[in-house]
C-alpha cells in the first residue's frame, strides 16, 4: 500500500487526527505522523507514533521522508498561511515544501477565521497550486459558535485519501458539467433567478478532473471559484447555457447540475424600469429544456446525468420519470424542503436513480456526493 504523511497542526480538532491515523493504518498504509508543537499541546507525538505503529525514533531528516500523499488534518489558519507563503518553521511545513506529490488539506478553525479574506486568499492560492481540500464542515464549534469550520470527519478524509491514491479512472474521457443558477433579465438591472451557488456542479467538475477527465464547465453565475484545471465557459442565461451545451456534444459523460430558470420574460425592458406606484405585470415563457435536448441527441455510449431539486416523495416520483422523459441514465434527486442541504450550502443529501435501482446518500459534503454520482456514471460507461 501507500506511504502517507499525516501532518497535524495545532487546534482542538487534533484529537480527531488520531482516528484518521488509525483508519489509514487499518487500510494497510504506512503512516508517518508529522506533528507540530502546537498540536502537541493537545495530543503528543508519541500518541501518534503509537497509533501509526512506528518507533518513536529521532530521525533528524523526518521532514524529508518521501510519501505518496501528504494529508494535513487538521490544518489551522496559521498553517494555511504558512503553506501559501512557503514558510518552513516546523516539521510539518518543512515536509510540505519537500513533498513531491498530491496534498490533501482538511481545514479546521473558527467560522469567522475561515471566512476572513486573508484565509480565503490563501485557500485560493493553494488550490491554484493543485492542493486538494476537504471540508471544513458546518456545525457547532468547541467555543460554542455555529458555522463552517469543523474538521471533516476522519472517515470522510480516509475515503478521500483512498480516492486520491486510486488510478485516474476517467483518463481520456470528456466530461461536460453545468453548474450554478441562470439569470433571466427583466431589465438591464433586475433578473429572474434562483438561489443556486454552483457548489454542487463545481464539486462534480473537480471530482471528474481529479479522476483524470478532460472537463468543460458551463458556469452560470457561480458564487464559488471554479476548479483549477477545467475549461470554464460562462453561460449566465438559460439560452446561453443551452447553446453552449448543444455545441459540446462530443462528451462521454454530461452532468446537468445547474439550476436553469424554468421561465424567462417574453421581452426584457431596455434600460431600467423606474419604480412607481403602478404594478408590473410580466408574461413568462418556458426556457429551453437543456437536459431533454441532450437526451434527444445522446449517442450510444454517452452517459447523461440530470439533477432535480424537488420536494418529498411526489418529487422523487417525478425524478424517476426523467429516466424515460429525458432519456437520462442517472437522475439525482435532492429534497429542497430539508433545512441545511441543497441550495447555497456545503452539504447535500440525495437519491441516485438509475434503471437498475436507487441509492440513498445521507447528508454529506458535496465533494462526497460528487464522488458517489461519478461512481454511478462511470459504472454505465461502455
Amino acid at each position: 500500500m501507500a506511504r502517507i504523511l499525516v501532518g497535524v497542526s495545532g487546534g482542538i480538532a487534533a484529537y480527531k487526527a488520531c482516528e484518521l491515523v488509525r483508519l489509514l493504518v487499518r487500510s494497510g498504509h504506512e503512516v508517518v505522523p508529522l506533528v507540530t508543537p502546537g498540536a502537541e499541546r493537545f495530543v503528543t507525538a508519541e500518541t501518534f507514533a503509537a497509533l501509526a505503529r512506528r518507533p518513536a525514533g529521532d530521525d533528524p531528516y523526518l521532514h524529508l521522508t518521501r510519501g505518496d500523499l501528504l494529508v494535513i488534518a487538521p490544518c489551522t489558519a496559521n498553517t494555511l498561511a504558512k503553506l501559501a507563503y512557503g514558510i518552513a518553521d516546523n516539521l510539518l511545513t518543512q515536509a510540505a515544501l519537500a513533498h513531491r506529490g498530491p496534498v490533501l488539506v482538511a481545514p479546521a478553525m473558527n467560522p469567522r477565521m475561515w471566512a476572513n479574506a486573508a484565509t480565503r486568499a490563501n485557500v485560493e492560492t493553494l488550490r491554484e497550486r493543485g492542493l486538494e481540500f476537504i471540508g471544513p464542515d458546518e456545525g457547532e464549534m468547541a467555543e460554542g459558535e455555529w458555522g463552517v469550520g469543523r474538521l471533516a470527519e476522519p472517515e470522510e478524509i480516509a475515503a478521500r485519501v483512498g480516492q486520491l491514491l486510486g488510478a485516474p479512472t476517467l483518463a481520456g474521457k470528456r466530461v461536460l458539467v453545468t453548474a450554478g443558477g441562470t439569470r433571466e433579465p427583466l431589465d438591464d438591472v433586475r433578473y429572474l433567478g434562483n438561489r443556486s451557488s454552483g457548489r454542487m456542479g463545481v464539486a462534480l467538475a473537480e471530482e471528474a478532473r481529479r479522476r483524470g477527465a478532460d472537463v468543460t464547465l458551463l458556469a452560470a453565475n457561480l458564487a464559488v471559484a471554479a476548479p483549477v484545471g477545467v475549461r470554464v465557459v460562462p453561460t449566465p442565461t438559460a439560452a446561453e447555457m443551452a447553446e453552449a451545451a448543444l455545441g459540446s456534444l462530443d462528451y462521454d459523460i454530461a452532468i446537468c447540475a445547474a439550476a436553469v430558470a424554468d421561465y424567462r420574460p417574453v421581452e426584457a425592458v431596455a434600460g431600467k424600469r423606474v419604480k412607481d406606484a403602478n404594478t408590473w405585470s410580466l408574461e413568462l415563457v418556458p426556457t429551453a429544456d437543456i437536459a431533454r435536448a441532450l437526451g434527444e441527441q445522446k449517442s450510444p455510449g454517452q452517459v447523461l446525468v440530470t439533477f432535480g431539486a424537488e420536494i418529498g416523495e411526489a418529487g422523487l416520483d417525478r425524478k424517476r420519470g426523467m429516466l424515460q422523459s429525458k432519456n437520462a441514465d442517472v437522475v439525482v434527486f435532492n429534497d429542497v424542503s430539508v433545512p441545511g442541504i441543497g441550495f447555497d450550502t456545503n452539504e447535500n443529501a440525495v437519491t441516485i436513480v438509475t434503471a437498475t435501482g436507487e441509492r440513498d446518500i445521507a447528508r454529506s459534503s458535496k465533494s462526497a456526493i460528487a464522488a458517489a454520482v461519478l461512481d454511478a456514471a462511470e459504472a454505465l460507461l461502455v
